[in-house]
């Protein structure tokens, strides 16, 4: 049995490097951290304790120490690993602000992204190791950024001794958490250490987990599930993280499970597609070698949950020892640093049949809890007239308390619009999440996004409830991903459009009958007209680095003609409506 630290609770600190200083006087060899590798389907893992990471940690934290002041912004460009989290607590340690992103990669939107947040964040300096420094001076050259960087890994061996740390408390900023921003530049979100630790205590409540918890995963580091949940927080709690590179899953999803099964983790998070994922791709040789009966929590967060894939993976992992009660759905945003409310491991999945103002599909829609919301302050909103509903009425999800951050990086008015929300009664800070939903007894369900609703002939559609729909009765969609979304017509009001993505090797003679065949479904289940159905190779549909459907960006796409489908079929109206404006976004605006 691995021995893990003892660590004061998350309430009892004052800053994150708190935690990882207590853990490497108190325990320093105790495993804390691993990067999960597969050669050839041999895994090979590294145990590094809280010493290994917080000496690195000073020493980054040295060189920080002599490019700028304290509250400075670094970017961090590093995959996960003990360089990544060594450059994150030396970040702390010397009072900088973290600002994790990717690597810069070989596409261009990309590397654009990257630089549109180091100039938003004003970064002083760039953190990176041996593997990507390369890629890192080519990407710094080319957008005209002149700015230090640091190979961790050639970092000098001299750190900061105990009296030159920073004196960080719960009201100093640790994190820029930058949205995936599927629209616009995107959003650089404050985290304070106090936002993270109220984040991490309420992680632990939610999911009821124990101190020395092991938690695993392929999320990034620059995604909100990534940072705080894979990694953050088993730091905090006295336990261990195993990270592994993302790409290595999205090639082979059955190293997910596998390192799940070699390490011992207890509790791995993943959106919906990984998931499905899995179900569709893992062998059923891979599968007779795998033991998942460890896997206590397998948080599922991402946007809207589905009942459906939790059903598919739970009957085709059961027999490697998967446990349908492991499966914890999760609700969260970067705006409130990550969970607003979660369910507690080994607790069924809770569910709530046939929602008022939605179509029937499947006799009925089941909509998932996201969990309770005992340890969140959530009101169900009328987003009007700003009256709080009662319970079982679907309004706008606001949130409030100790996890909500403390806004936009360097965007008052935003900050303003999105953190300040007042309820008619006079209750204020609010965070308006954009998300709906309703309580019922307790428990909270997500209905969708209200940028996102489709009205057509004053009926509210949400986007998967289509999406989903045309996956269950279509098998050349049914491993695909789509998009649903409307656009406006001057006199026919809402057009609906749906983009999907079609099964590799679907024979092309047989597109026009699939496209006939889902208008068909959509107007006997929804009761409204498919103006445009696009079908894509399979990647066409953009998604957030959580696998969130950018169906904005998607919307976006259609209106300036950037879509190239292999088919696509589009009533007369909505071609006169892109003639019209073919090359303006003023209809999307």
């Amino acid at each position: 049995m691995l021995k893990t630290a003892t660590l004061p609770a998350p309430s009892v600190l004052s800053s994150l490097d708190m935690a990882l200083r207590w853990r490497a006087s108190d325990e320093p060899g105790a495993p804390m951290l691993c990067h999960y590798t597969s050669d050839a389907g041999i895994g090979e893992t590294a145990w590094f304790g809280a010493a290994d990471v917080d000496l690195l940690a000073r020493r980054v934290g040295r060189w920080l120490s002599a490019q700028g002041a304290p509250g400075d912004r670094v970017l961090l460009c590093l995959p996960p690993g003990v360089c990544f989290t060594g450059a994150l607590f030396g970040c702390f340690y010397s009072g900088r602000i973290a600002v994790p992103v990717p690597v810069p990669g070989r596409f261009s939107h990309e590397r654009r992204r990257i630089a549109a947040i180091a100039v938003n964040a004003g970064v002083s300096a760039v953190l990176t190791e041996s593997k990507s420094a390369g890629h890192v001076s080519a990407w710094l050259a080319e957008e005209g950024l002149s700015l230090p960087a640091l190979d961790v890994e050639q970092v000098e061996q001299v750190g900061l001794a105990d009296d030159e740390l920073a004196d960080n408390d719960t009201d100093t900023l640790a994190v820029l958490q930058y949205t995936s921003g599927s629209t616009g530049l995107p959003k650089g979100v404050m985290l304070s250490h106090g936002n993270l630790l109220a984040n991490i205590a309420a992680i632990a409540r939610a999911l009821d987990l124990a101190p020395g918890v092991r938690v695993g995963g392929w999320l990034p580091n620059y995604h909100d599930m990534g940072l705080i949940g894979q990694l953050l927080t088993p730091i905090v709690l006295g336990g261990s993280s195993v990270t592994m590179d993302p790409m290595t899953f999205l090639r082979r999803p059955y190293l997910w499970l596998r390192m799940i099964d070699e390490v011992a983790v207890e509790v791995a998070a993943a959106p919906n597609f990984a998931y499905e994922q899995c179900t569709r791709r893992v062998t059923d040789e891979q599968l007779a070698g795998l033991d998942l009966s460890r896997w206590e929590v397998a948080l599922n967060g991402s946007e809207t949950v589905s009942a459906t894939v939790m059903e598919r993976f739970t009957a085709r992992f059961s027999r490697a020892g998967f446990r349908p009660e492991s499966f914890a759905p999760a609700y969260g945003l970067a705006e409130s640093t990550l969970l607003v409310t979660g369910s507690a491991r080994r607790r069924p999945v809770v569910r709530k049949h046939s929602e008022p103002d939605a179509p029937a599909v499947d006799g009925g829609r089941s909509l998932v809890s996201c969990g309770r919301c005992d340890g969140a302050d959530v009101r169900i909103v009328d987003p009007g007239s700003r009256s709080v509903l009662v319970e079982g009425e679907i309004g706008e999800v606001w949130v409030r308390g100790g996890s909500v951050s403390q806004g936009y990086w360097n965007a008052p008015e935003l900050t303003a619009a999105t953190f300040g929300g007042v309820t008619v009664d006079g209750e204020g800070h609010f965070l308006r999440t954009g998300d709906l939903g309703l309580v019922e007894n307790g428990e909270l369900y997500l209905v969708g996004r209200m940028k996102e609703i489709i009205v057509i002939r004053g009926m509210n559609l949400h986007p998967h409830d289509l999406e989903e729909a045309a996956r269950a009765r279509h098998p050349q969609l049914s491993t695909g991903c789509g998009a649903a979304f409307g656009v406006s017509h001057a006199t026919a009001g809402e057009l609906l459009v749906l983009a999907h993505e079609v099964a590799a090797g679907a024979p092309r003679e047989e597109f026009a009958g699939l496209v006939s065949s889902v208008r068909l479904m959509v107007a006997r289940e929804f009761g409204v007209e498919l103006d445009g159905m696009l079908l894509l190779r399979p990647g066409g549909v953009p998604r957030t680095t959580s696998g969130k459907i950018q169906r904005g960006q998607m919307r976006s796409r259609f209106l300036r003609d950037e879509i190239t489908p292999l088919h696509s079929d589009l009533t007369g109206r909505l071609r006169s409506l892109l003639a019209a404006q073919p090359t303006s976004e003023e209809v999307g605006s």
